[in-house]
């Protein structure tokens, strides 16, 4: 009977399949911080050269701008409220994943802003062609989404609306400059 043992024994390894290769890990890309760093600041200095007339605030009535609803909360302000108002924390987010995904959100919705009818009549082929690197840079790790068009809005509005987009997106662009000069060290 042991001998019977001692074969079962050393048969049964035979009979068991091999064991399976462990599966090579993923390899997440890495953030490439000194490049998103170099487009930000890009994305920076386009924005604070786009002219923009001073006559973007006259014809508005100032009842319209604080009304609820209203240009000022349409369209311009990024994902989750105003990028660059008082809900930004004054340190970035301690997880570099969370901040790298609400970049993230704030460029596919400057991106769809920049593609919408309110920049159709002064397009900014720079700025656009500057935020789609920066995006693809930071969709690296998060996925390709797809573009989210933008409900058209009315034509009186539209000098009004790309004043705002155009304020917030320069304070969303100092803020994110300054996560990516932090991450870049």
């Amino acid at each position: 009977m042991a001998p019977l043992r001692l074969c079962l024994c050393l048969c049964l390894p035979l009979l068991l399949p091999p064991p399976a290769a462990p599966a090579p890990a993923p390899l997440s890309p890495r953030t490439d911080w000194a490049a998103c760093r170099s487009l930000s600041r890009d994305l920076a200095r386009l924005l604070a050269a786009v002219p923009e007339p001073h006559s973007a605030l006259l014809g508005v009535p100032r009842i319209l701008m604080e009304a609820p609803g209203g240009p000022k909360s349409s369209r311009g302000e990024g994902p989750g409220g105003s990028v660059g108002g008082s809900r930004i924390p004054a340190s970035p987010p301690r997880s570099p994943q969370r901040c790298l995904h609400r970049i993230l959100q704030a460029l596919q919705h400057y991106r769809d802003l920049l593609g919408s009818d309110i920049f159709r009549e002064q397009p900014q082929p720079q700025l656009e062609t500057t935020m789609e690197q920066l995006l693809h840079l930071v969709q690296q790790e998060h996925g390709h989404p797809l573009r989210h068009p933008m409900a058209p809005s009315e034509a009186w509005t539209h000098q009004f609306q790309r004043h705002l987009a155009l304020k917030r997106l320069r304070s969303f662009a100092a803020v994110m400059s300054r996560v990516f000069n932090h991450s870049a060290r």
